[in-house]
Formats: C-alpha cells, structure tokens, sequence
C-alpha cells in the first residue's frame, strides 16, 4: 500500500464538477488499485511545500532591477514564437505581460493569430504591438494546426536564437536573462532548455515543479522531459525544418528530437523559468483531452530510432505521454553471469534457480566466485551444481574484496558481455537478459542497471544518484513497488551516472578499457567509481526498471560492526571524495541543484540549504 497519507483539504478543495469528471476518466484507466496509489502520489503532504518555496526562490525586485543594468558583451537577439488559436483575452494580456517584464532586452515576439473570427485577440495584439515595436503579429486567413501555425511564427522571426512559448503560458521575468547569460559564458551552445512548473487560477498558484537532469536521451525518449523553455539557434530551427504537422499533438516532441540530433552543444538551465499554465481544455492538467498527442509521441520516439539507426518497439506505458522502448537482441551474444559467494547456501540457490528457471535467453554462463566459504553445506551445493555444464564454478582464496572477485572472475569468462549479480538477489523478469543485452548492444551504451526490491515489495535499487548522503546513494529506497515517484522516476527508462553492481550488465570492452574494479575500494563505492569511469569515455549508463528482481542486501558479508570495516569505509569515502572532487562539487549532471542530497525521493531542497 502507499506510504504516507492523503491531505483530505487539499483534495476537497480542488474538487469542481469538472475534476471529478476527470478524476473518473482517471479511475477507468487506471482501476481502482493503481488509482489509489495515483491519488496519494498527488495529494499527500509535500515534504517541502512548493508554494512557500517559489515565494523564497524566485528573484526579488532589487536582483531584478540589477539584472536590467547588465552591460552585455554578446547580447543574442532572442525571437519568442507563438501560435495563438481562440486564446482567452486575459491569459493573452498575461502571456505578453510576462515578455514585458523580461529582465533582458534583446527580443522580439512573434505572435501568429489563427482564429480569423475572433475580433477580441485582433484588439489585443494590435493594441500591444503598438504599445512595443518588439512585438510582432501576424493574421492567419485560417487555422492550420499548431504545427503549421508554428512554422507560419518562426517565418517571423529574425532573431539569432528562437523561443518556444505557449499562447496561454508565461516566462518567469528572468527567463530571457538567463538564456542570454548562458549564451554570453558559451556562445557555441546550440539548443538550451530549462526547468519548469505549472500555475493555476487567478492567483497563479504555483505547483508541480519539474526539476530536470542535463540533457537525458533516454529519458527523453521515454517522455518529453525538455517540453518548456526550449530555445534552439534560428539557423538550426531551419536547418531542421520546423515543426512537422504529420506529428501534431506532439509536434513539440518530434522537433526537440531533431534539434538534439543536430545539435553539438545541448545546455540545461537548472532554473525555474516557464510557468504553464493549467486549465480545463490544456493538455498540462487534462491528458485525456488529447489521447492523439500521446500516439503522436511514440511516433515521435519511433522516428527518432530510425534516424539514429536503432531498431526498437515503442508502446505506450499506463502513464498518459510516458514510453517504453524495447530493443531486440542483435544475433546471441555469449553473457558471462558472474556471482561472489560466501557460505550462502539459501540465498545462492534462490538465486541460482531464479536463473535457470525465469530466463528465456539461453546463451550464457554462470560464474560462481567460492570465497572462503566454512560450511559443509555450501561445498554439496557446489558438487550439485557442478553438474549442470552451463555454470563454473571458480575459488578466490583471499579475504573478501568485490573488486578483486569480480576482476578475477571476469579475466576467466567467456562472454562478450558481463553480468555482474549478488547472491542474495532473485531474477523475476522472465526476459531479463534480453532488455539487459538490447540497450547494451548499443553503441552509445556501456552499462546497463536494474530496479531491484526488498522482500517486503518496496524499492531498494531505482538508479543511482552522486552527491546523495555525502558520496552516492540509490533512489526511492524503501518506497512501495507500485508507486512511479517523482516525475515517475522510478518506473521509466533514463540514463543516470550510476547503476548497482547487484545486478549491472556491461561491454566486455568498456570492461576492459577501464581495466574493471578499482580495487582499492573492497566494499563500498566500487560500482558506482567504476560506472563514473566508463561515463568518463563517453558512454552511457542506462536504468531499465523493466528488469525487476529482489535484492535481499548483503547478507553474505555482515555490517559494518567491527572497528576494522568502520575505518575501511571511511578510507573508502575519503578514496571517493578525493578521486571525484571535481563531480561532487558541480553536481550529478543527471540530478538538479535544487533538489535535496539528503533525501533519496526528489524532495526539494529546503531554500536554508541544510537538506
């Protein structure tokens, strides 16, 4: 069941004939069960309340009125385009407002007018177009669809970079400002996006933040998470030939995917500069209303594979506007499966039989590593197992080291790829080799992690982030299985900068070119040092929560109980501290300044810093 409890107030005082209309759609799609879970992830308390929050984020006057006096040494001109179609007229004056507040500037507003027939948005846009020569409109004789509206606001534009705004949105007055500044630190960056999140009614009630990860092409190819601000240069914008109608509804999607394809240099503002807006006909607070923007998206998804000559199926996961991509095995590589044991007969044959039993790939070997077991019990077990010709069994005589092991094992395995797998783990995905090998295949990819549970059903394992509790930490531990956490983080398919080693798949290659496990780190910390090292050349490390297995945690070793294993993890820390200072002071590129190193869920960052 969820954990933690729903804020009843809050849920009551959002309800309108309207959201339990919605709230009813909701109810059909998901069931009962999953809508439950759904209903508490949205309702209950936020750890850090977002309001209060923003209040103390945001930018105050006198920072602001700093901001305008800037003198500027490369002051890009920036051209905000908009398709504006039966826009009320206050959201209108509200939107252009927000351009007008602008800190910055340098640019232009190019607004395309598709409702012929509505004479209130002709007013507006003619009064405020002679209020400010930088705003430009343009009539429309009819609606083209968003896609060709678009274009129709990009053939205005004349500034050296493009803005992507919705005609009932608003940029934070600082948006343009930052953009520039980025631009003024690294003029050779191409496209930039920022970080964003949503405002209601009149009061412009701020909520759902999304905090978002430098740039992510797994996750993007799991939903659209780059959406608002994203800003392109204007030649690239033609380069790649604009919006594209054939994937309306999330013509968006399709063409972020083309710019990042082209672009060389892709920059990620950690700042909350785009607030879009809700209401009842907006896709943000109502993703039944456009059930063909979502299969447009996985079309999206498709073309973008078939461009970067990947073959992959894309469906659709239970999530409105979220994907799952799925990879076929390129011929039948030979996977090494490598497993440590010490003395744990139960867990090991647990394990074991997970393997023979749920995989449906066959081309492997399994790897036992003996490491100074005592019982007698374990050594039957072994003769047992000798038996069976795809497993081997191996002796590592010296004291434990998961390092040393694995090395030791992985310079005796056959396979082209390694599957790194603790023992006390248990296999529940029937194809789990194959989604494990389908992304590993990958050129781009290096390694490949899992979503590992405790036995009671909650999260153990849901990726990797640096910097959580001092060094690295796992995320969404102890949360139940069936909740998708923030932004759905926990159940979608993303690169990360680590993964465990409880269960990581990786090149026999990449294995080799970082010449495996430092082995100076025997305990803590090796797998995340060695997963830091194949990014350091440029490979990616992927989550794929579509590989599920329990993780019963380090039974085989014991605590840290002894003086002796205290002080070896503090050397191990200190190794870590000092061997990537350079990371952990910048910050896990796939994580977000503003969100907390002391809380594993994507909690925000309490704004005294202290969490």
């Amino acid at each position: 069941m969820p954990n933690g409890k729903i804020q009843w107030g809050r849920l009551l005082g959002r309800l309108s004939p309207y959201t339990i209309q919605k709230g009813l759609r909701y109810l059909k799609h998901y069931g009962p069960k999953e809508f439950w879970v759904r209903l508490h992830e949205r309702f209950e308390p936020e750890e850090v309340p977002y309001g209060p929050w923003y209040d103390a984020y945001a930018p105050t006057r006198e920072e602001l009125e700093k901001q305008k006096k800037r003198k500027w040494k490369y002051a890009p001109k920036i051209s905000v385009v908009v398709p504006a179609y039966e826009t009320p007229e206050k959201f209108l004056c509200q939107m252009i407002d927000s351009l007008l507040e602008q800190t910055y500037e340098n640019w232009e507003l190019c607004i395309v007018d598709a409702s012929p027939g509505n004479a209130s948005m002709e007013y507006v846009l003619r009064e405020y177009a002679n209020r400010d020569s930088r705003i430009q409109w343009k009539k429309l004789e009819k609606n083209l669809g968003i896609a060709e509206n678009t274009n129709a606001a990009f053939a205005m534009a004349s500034g050296d970079f493009v803005g992507l705004l919705d005609h009932d949105d608003l940029l934070a007055p600082n948006a343009l400002y930052e953009i520039a500044a980025a631009l003024e630190k690294e003029p050779d960056i191409d496209v930039l996006y920022t970080d964003e999140d949503k405002v209601r009614g009149d009061s412009l009630e701020h909520f759902q933040p999304h905090l978002k990860p430098d740039f992510n092409l797994d996750l993007l190819r799991s939903n659209n998470y780059i959406c608002h601000f994203f800003v392109a240069k204007r030649t690239l914008v033609k380069q790649v030939g604009g919006f594209l109608a054939a994937f309306d509804g999330a013509q968006d999607h399709d063409f972020i995917f083309r710019c990042v394809e082209q672009a060389e240099h892709i920059h990620h503002i950690p700042e909350i500069l785009y607030h879009w807006r809700t209401h009842q006909s907006s896709t943000a607070d109502n993703p039944d209303s456009k059930r063909y923007a979502f299969e447009a998206g996985r079309r999206a998804v498709e073309a973008n594979l078939e461009r970067c000559g990947l073959k992959g199926q894309v469906s659709h996961t239970k999530d409105y506007g979220f994907y799952r991509v799925t990879y076929p095995v390129q011929g039948r590589p030979f996977v090494s499966i490598i497993i440590p044991n010490k003395d744990a007969k139960e867990d090991l044959e647990k394990c074991v039989n997970s393997i023979l039993t749920k995989s449906t790939y066959e081309n492997y070997e399994i790897l036992i590593v003996e490491n100074n077991s005592a019982g007698s019990e374990i050594f039957a077990y072994y003769k047992q197992l000798s038996q069976n010709p795809k497993i081997r069994l191996l002796r590592w005589k010296h004291p434990f080291n998961y390092s040393a092991i694995n090395n030791y094992a992985a310079s005796k395995a056959k396979g082209e790829y390694f599957l790194f797998l603790n023992n006390d783990t248990e296999v529940t995905t029937p194809g789990w080799i194959e989604e494990l090998l389908g992304f590993c295949q990958r050129k781009d990819t290096g390694i490949v992690g899992a979503k590992l549970y405790y036995g009671n059903n909650t999260i153990q394992h849901a990726g990797t982030v640096i910097g959580i509790g001092g060094i690295a930490g796992h995320m969404f531990v102890d949360m139940d299985r069936e909740r998708s956490g923030y932004m759905h983080k926990a159940s979608i398919i993303q690169d990360l900068s680590a993964v465990t080693a409880a269960c990581m798949m990786v090149k026999r290659k990449v294995f080799e070119q970082v010449h495996g496990f430092e082995e100076e780190l025997a305990v803590a910390f090796n797998d995340v040092d060695f997963c830091l090292r194949v990014r350091e050349l440029g490979y990616l490390v992927v989550y794929n929560p579509y590989v599920e297995l329990y993780h019963y945690e380090s039974k085989s070793r014991g605590t840290e109980d002894s003086k002796e294993k205290v002080r070896r993890f503090q050397s191990e820390i200190e190794f870590m501290r000092c061997r990537w200072e350079v990371l952990l002071k910048k910050g896990d590129p796939y994580y977000n300044k503003n969100l907390s190193l002391s809380k594993w869920n994507y909690s925000l960052k309490p704004k005294d810093g202290k969490a």
